[in-house]
């Protein structure tokens, strides 16, 4: 039976999400459709994608939801595959879209298992292979380690923990406030960890090439550069 929810969910004292779970090819697809046109004039086409597992074993172990956020003004997509009665062809073809950069953490294993309902996402980054904390101790930095860093408004709320148990009732309908509620939050700061992250990066490419033209233009000049 096909179901829609809405919710809204607070992600910090200045910030609520709008939050959409749903197993409606329809309305996932609308969703789809606001996500595209936001993106079009984004200079950084950024999707946080994070999937959650049935409780099966082995190769029996599908994708149970798939979390979409592209930021704090648009829906956070909760969109349940495991009761999908078959393919959201928009959703399908989102995914697969190389233009859009889909940031994960830890994301390889959420990649082979869209690979066992023959789903692609063609351009992804992981960010806990892409960044690091500049004083970590460990060999991989958690999501709550790196949130603490670079968001600090929203590390308060990702010490939210789900239990072993509640992590194997994904795909069981219905879903409870605190599973929409981790997975909306988590969503979301993972949009807002690689986004800030980029717009770093990119104004440090800025600066660096600014500098190194003011310099040759220097030398044209026949100034020193001090």
């Amino acid at each position: 039976m096909g179901f829609t929810k809405e919710f809204e969910v607070q992600a910090h004292s200045n910030t609520n999400l709008q939050v959409i779970h749903t197993n409606e090819l329809h309305k996932a697809a609308n969703i789809i459709e606001q996500y595209e046109r936001h993106l079009e004039f984004e200079r950084h086409k950024i999707v946080r994608v994070d999937v959650e597992y049935t409780n099966d074993v082995g190769q029996d172990q599908k994708p149970a939801l798939v979390q979409l956020s592209v930021g704090k003004d648009h829906p956070v997509l909760l969109f349940q595959l495991s009761a999908a009665d078959k393919n959201c062809t928009r959703f399908d073809n989102f995914l697969a879209d190389p233009k859009y950069t889909f940031a994960g953490f830890s994301i390889d294993g959420d990649i082979e298992m869209l690979g066992h309902v023959g789903l692609e996402i063609a351009h992804f980054v992981d960010i806990q292979k892409e960044w690091r904390v500049p004083t970590a101790t460990k060999p991989l930095d958690s999501l709550g380690d790196v949130s603490g860093i670079l968001v600090h408004d929203y590390h308060k709320e990702m010490k939210m923990k789900i239990t072993n148990a509640e992590h194997q009732r994904w795909a069981r309908m219905p879903l409870t406030m605190r599973h929409i509620e981790y997975a909306a939050k988590d969503a979301y700061t993972v949009y807002e960890i690689w986004s800030r992250i980029t717009t770093i990066q990119e104004g440090l490419r800025r600066a660096k090439l600014e500098k190194e033209h003011s310099r040759k233009r220097a030398r044209s000049w026949g100034d020193y550069d001090y």
